[in-house]
């Protein structure tokens, strides 16, 4: 499989993670990198051997293929739109864009141009999400009825050293770490058809916690930072969805679905790894780890290792769909359809009224293992 060139565009903190594990898959490699300041891609550059560019530097190399899009959520269809211009194909991080709209102009761009568009998360492709993928497809609950999915925690001030963009539009739990959940329930169940859901803002203004120069200081919240919400997929299937950074503590599990002939669960869908719990026909629960399988293995951080994180097996995918032909699994089609997902509970939380959705048949394809470990060098 030829090599795919990669140049990153946005260097901040989670550049660092796609960069590490670059050197993991044989279908990529990297080659320059840029950000809007300069510092932070010499930076970048000088930590893992690459160019550092101006961004229109980086879209001009002849030896870039695709564009890591790794700016802030609301730079996202600006850079997007600008790579594929530049002939390029994208991986961009969640969200696809800040608006639907946006989003399916960047897919109808890509195809038009006949260029590849893919998205994070990835997280779905990894050991805990094809397994589940497995038994979903085997039957193991047979038809899944409902199910609900919890991502709730404190936000990101009291960790981030900037996190004022993670609660303007364009953030906020819902379309930050959304994506994650509804990435993940696609996969299982299919898309989506209509959506209902509250919001609430849990704090007008936040305070930076987080150690460095805006330590101590409050920004105003322009987002919602709670939703609860429901989604009635085209399967049937009803599915409770509640995002929050107002929540101290709780207990809920991050995904459970439970179908006519069992029970699921399934571990943080933010991470690759983890362990899935089966339930047949009100069994005990039959605890399925990860650990010791390909992209379940825990390797990150690398100082402190406790989770699974591959991030970039996406973008491998991507460089193995340009080698055969075969659409991409984290495809643009797939985000925007999460997206359309994700805006419509914002809408409806706004509205108090139920959101129909875009028709969509996206379901991406299962990743069998023997495909997986082709990714990934020995």
């Amino acid at each position: 499989m030829k090599r795919l060139g990669i140049g990153v565009i946005g260097c901040g903190n989670i550049a660092s993670t796609y960069l590490r594990n670059a050197t993991l898959f044989p279908g990529v490699e990297l080659r320059a990198c840029a950000d809007m300041q300069p510092e932070a891609a010499q930076r970048r550059a000088g930590e893992y051997g690459l160019r550092a560019l101006t961004v229109d530097a980086l879209l001009a190399s002849e030896d870039v293929d695709l564009v890591l899009n790794l700016t802030v959520p609301n730079a996202h269809f600006e850079i997007s739109m600008a790579a594929l211009s530049a002939g390029k194909h994208v991986f961009t991080e969640k969200p696809l864009a800040a608006t639907a709209a946006e989003g399916r102009t960047l897919v109808a761009e890509a195809k038009r141009r006949n260029l590849a568009i893919g998205s994070a998360p990835d997280t779905f492709l990894g050991a805990a999400g094809r397994l589940a993928r497995r038994l979903m497809d085997e039957g193991a609950i047979g038809r899944v009825v409902a199910g609900t999915a919890f991502m709730m925690g404190r936000g990101m001030e009291h960790w981030h050293p900037a996190p004022q963009f993670y609660y303007q539009p364009g953030g906020g739990p819902v379309l930050d770490m959304g994506p994650y959940y509804v990435t993940m329930l696609v996969n299982l169940l299919g898309p989506a058809k209509r959506v209902m859901a509250l919001s609430t803002i849990g704090e007008v203004e936040r305070r930076i916690t987080a150690p460095g120069p805006n330590h101590g200081t409050t920004f105003p919240v322009g987002t919602p930072t709670t939703i609860m919400a429901l989604i009635e997929f085209v399967s049937g299937a009803s599915v409770t969805l509640g995002m929050s950074w107002d929540v101290f503590r709780h207990s809920n599990h991050p995904i459970e679905l439970h179908g006519t002939e069992g029970s699921m669960r399934l571990p943080d869908p933010d991470t690759f790894g983890g362990t899935v719990g089966l339930s047949a026909r009100g069994e005990p629960w039959q605890e399925l780890s990860t650990a010791d399988t390909l992209h379940g293995r825990i390797n990150w951080p690398y100082d402190a290792p406790d989770r699974a994180n591959y991030r970039m097996l996406g973008v491998a995918d991507l460089a193995r769909s340009l080698s055969d032909g075969s659409p991409p699994r984290a495809s643009g089609e797939l985000a925007l359809h999460v997206l359309e997902i994700l805006e419509g509970i914002l809408q409806a939380g706004a509205s108090g009224s139920a959101v129909t959705l875009p028709e969509s048949s996206v379901r991406p394809a299962s990743l069998s293992e023997e495909e997986a470990a082709l990714l990934q060098n020995d």
